[in-house]
């Protein structure tokens, strides 16, 4: 794999294109919003997304799609929501058919269909390899090169053993497994989860709470996730519950952020009106949603974080129907 590109310019993106270029490979990096690209290829940084991050010379920013087409591996970093219009997009730019590698790093479920990432991936390319990638991976910490874990999956173990090697480091240590599933549903579903534990922190719960309430959230994760067709075992991993552990309680957690101003009497508009990043619990919890009433599971944490979100329920009344539920015994 001689040649990169990155699909997305928001603070992972930035992130993985200053992490795998340090070795002098060359990396595209594109982006939709033209003028931002221009002064990120001029300045060398992604002020936007990532300030202080200085961009080696060996990654170019660029606008056009084209760069795609003689690309050894295309990388999906774009919001889940505009996955399928912008990988239609590279279709149409004359990606390779078959010989191109696409890796996603999106997390998220399709509104309506409950297809994942790498499900649009493919239907979009239906003859070329796909990987996924997710894990506990925090964009700041990442660019810091603090020692960070994270999987890729893949139905063929050769890619996923290719990609580990061409894309893991001393610092950025790559897992492999062939449960594409559970990966990307993990990845997904804990971005709902951590906007109910930053609720718990903006409210001023305490620990004891969060505690409580992350590891129902677990619960929860499993009884849905598995119903959608994930391994338990995967999920007690990288990316269950390590996203699930890292999204819940770091301070750079947009998603737990997001909750976290919910509690303090925000408004989701408000918070979405000053937030340039996508904080992709948002439209996955209507997407975990529409899966959980279509397979007939319960779900309570995100019925409640629906509800509040979609139907603007008070985080009040929310917490006592939470509370509320008729005792049961702790099964996992």
């Amino acid at each position: 794999m001689k040649r990169t590109v990155i699909i997305g310019a928001g603070s992972w993106g930035t992130a993985l294109a200053a992490l795998w270029a340090n070795d002098g490979r060359p990396i595209s990096f594109w982006g939709n919003n033209a003028e931002r690209i221009a002064r990120v290829q001029e300045t060398r940084e992604n002020v936007d997304y990532l300030p202080g991050v200085p961009l080696p010379e060996n990654v170019c920013a660029t606008h056009d799609l084209g760069d795609c087409k003689d690309a050894d591996l295309v990388v999906f970093v774009t919001p889940s929501m505009a996955l399928r219009d912008i990988a239609a997009r590279v279709r149409q730019a004359g990606l390779k058919e078959g010989g191109t590698l696409l890796l996603s790093c999106t997390k998220g479920i399709e509104h309506g269909s409950g297809m994942r990432m790498s499900e649009i991936l493919s239907e979009i390319f239906p003859s070329n390899p796909i990987a996924v990638l997710s894990g506990p991976n925090l964009a700041v910490e990442v660019v810091r090169g603090l020692p960070t874990a994270t999987v890729i999956g893949s139905a063929n173990e050769n890619y996923a053993i290719e990609l580990q090697r061409f894309l893991g480091s001393e610092h950025f240590r790559i897992y492999t497994s062939d449960d594409v599933v559970s990966i990307e549903l993990g990845g997904a579903l804990k971005n709902v989860f951590a906007i109910a534990a930053g609720i718990s922190d903006g409210l001023g719960l305490g620990d004891n709470s969060k505690a409580a309430l992350i590891t129902r959230a677990l619960a929860e994760l499993l009884r849905l996730g598995t119903r959608m067709g994930g391994n338990e075992r995967t999920f007690y991993g990288l990316s269950g519950v390590g996203d699930l552990i890292a999204t819940c309680f770091s301070k750079h957690s947009r998603n737990r952020r997001v909750g976290e101003r919910l509690g303090r009497a925000e408004t989701l508009a408000q918070i979405q009106a000053d937030t340039k990043m996508v904080a992709e619990g948002i439209p996955t919890a209507k997407s975990a949603f529409e899966c959980a009433r279509r397979l007939d599971v319960e779900t309570p944490i995100i019925d409640q974080i629906y509800a509040i979100l979609y139907e603007r329920k008070p985080l009040l009344l929310a917490m006592q129907e939470l509370l509320g539920r008729d005792p049961k015994a702790e099964r996992l």
